[in-house]
């Protein structure tokens, strides 16, 4: 089987990305989540020789792509982490507030989804892993082992918003006494089963496959610790990019950006006179979403949602 980074990769927003991240020859940059590299090279190629960027990826395999493609160049720095550990990771390659650019492309890369050996995808049969990192934590399989009833409900409901979440987690805590759920292929055909109505163009398993995928990995708890790193990290006039591909996603960093530039009210009854306080942000404009044309180029793109937001002074 080939490696899955040999498999072409589109990056999403490209153009309105690097737009938004206002690049600088000179500058330096943080790509949060490397993937195979699009967002990456794009960055590379817009900075001059003083110009650096450092990335961060816990999948091993993108680690490889990532040495392979940029290891030569001396501008680019490649360390195999979460996001969740940027303030560190940022700190201890000596640009920590120096930072003129942050950007998170959030969620599963299409080399991972389209590798059956990963576990993301009900399309192609594979172990059912669906880890980010395959050396660290505990994969789909044995979370669905372990898992009670009452949290396998939560998490349908609230991160696949399945609207049969009490059917389907009933129906894999009984399929799961019979026999492990180790695959795939018996999750999808078990959701799909306790599923009594389809969505038009969608496979009855997407919701349950996004709820545990969540799960194993603790995207949305990463993704809200590491939105303030972020901050921490920049440069006044820094610019902190994210694309998100669903909704759960997208209201994290709407609301985190948002709450930034609105900074804490004063309580109305407090004998002191001021706006609010404690913004660090600036909103950068609307939420961006891509054009016709690069949906039809990329079906993977329509759901793809980007904001950006200034560092304040």
């Amino acid at each position: 089987m080939a490696d899955s980074a040999a498999l072409p990769h589109q990056p999403v927003l490209l153009a309105e990305a690097l737009a938004g991240l206002n690049l600088r020859p000179a500058g330096c940059y943080l790509d949060a989540t490397f993937g195979r590299g699009g967002h990456a090279a794009a960055i590379l190629a817009a900075l001059g020789p003083e110009g650096r960027l450092l990335a961060l990826d816990r999948d091993p395999a993108a680690e490889r792509w990532a040495l392979a493609r940029f290891g030569g160049d001396s501008r680019f720095t490649f360390a195999r982490s979460a996001f969740v550990r940027l303030t560190e990771q940022v700190a201890a390659h000596d640009l920590t507030g120096r930072l003129d650019g942050v950007l998170f492309d959030l969620g599963v890369s299409s080399p991972q989804f389209d590798d059956p050996a990963r576990g993301f995808s009900f399309s192609r049969n594979g172990p059912l892993d669906m880890r980010m990192d395959p050396d660290a934590g505990i994969g789909a399989a044995e979370w669905l082992a372990r898992v009670d009833e009452a949290e396998l409900e939560r998490v349908l409901a609230e991160w696949g918003e399945e609207r049969f979440h009490r059917r389907v987690a009933r129906a894999l805590v009984a399929a799961r006494q019979r026999a492990p759920i180790t695959t795939t292929a018996q999750l999808a055909d078990l959701v799909a089963a306790a599923v009594p109505s389809r969505e038009l163009g969608q496979h009855p398993a997407t919701r349950a496959f996004q709820a545990i995928r969540i799960a194993v990995n603790d995207e949305l708890g990463e993704l809200s610790a590491a939105l303030p790193q972020a901050v921490r990290a920049l440069a006044p006039g820094g610019r902190l990019a994210a694309i998100s591909f669903h909704s759960l996603e997208d209201r994290v960093v709407k609301r985190f950006m948002r709450d930034q530039a609105r900074g804490q009210e004063l309580p109305l009854d407090l004998p002191v006179r001021g706006g609010p306080e404690g913004m660090t942000l600036r909103l950068i404009g609307r939420a961006i979403r891509p054009g016709a044309a690069e949906i039809a180029a990329n079906p993977r793109a329509r759901s793809a949602v980007l904001r950006v937001a200034e560092r304040l002074s």
